[in-house]
């Protein structure tokens, strides 16, 4: 099958070797999302944070002729249970009537303690959608 690697530009991704998003066949996989702005600014509110990982985690769907109405999991990590409510809002208002498979865990610490979340999910492209490559 071929793999298409999607990239989001980040200067990491070269040198952690890895891509923003990976689509093989009708799978698409993308990387944890974190909250940050291209200029590295990062938003205070939990929310404002959920909304900032759904619009680059939207930008890949699309980059890989998909949507967010072909996730079908989500995977999202908080450093503090308090943020849940605020951050599960922002999934529900994207999510609402998809409702994929969700795993959410809380954790000790992010790469950077500004982020409160950082996001992923897979997707499996449904109908004919763009052609890899």
């Amino acid at each position: 099958m071929d793999r298409q690697l999607i990239s989001s530009g980040s200067p990491w991704e070269l040198t952690v070797g890895y891509s923003r998003a990976v689509r093989v066949g009708k799978r698409l996989f993308v990387a944890g999302t974190a909250p940050q702005f291209d200029d590295g600014q990062c938003p205070a509110d939990p929310a404002a944070q959920a909304r900032r990982c759904f619009e680059i985690i939207g930008n890949a769907l699309s980059d890989a002729g998909a949507s967010f109405a072909d996730v079908v999991r989500t995977r999202m990590y908080l450093i503090d249970a308090a943020d849940f409510p605020a951050i599960a809002s922002v999934h529900g208002e994207v999510f609402h009537d998809i409702r994929p498979a969700n795993t959410t865990v809380v954790v000790a610490a992010l790469l950077d303690t500004r982020w409160k979340v950082e996001i992923e999910v897979e997707a499996v492209i449904v109908g004919e959608r763009a052609p890899l490559g």
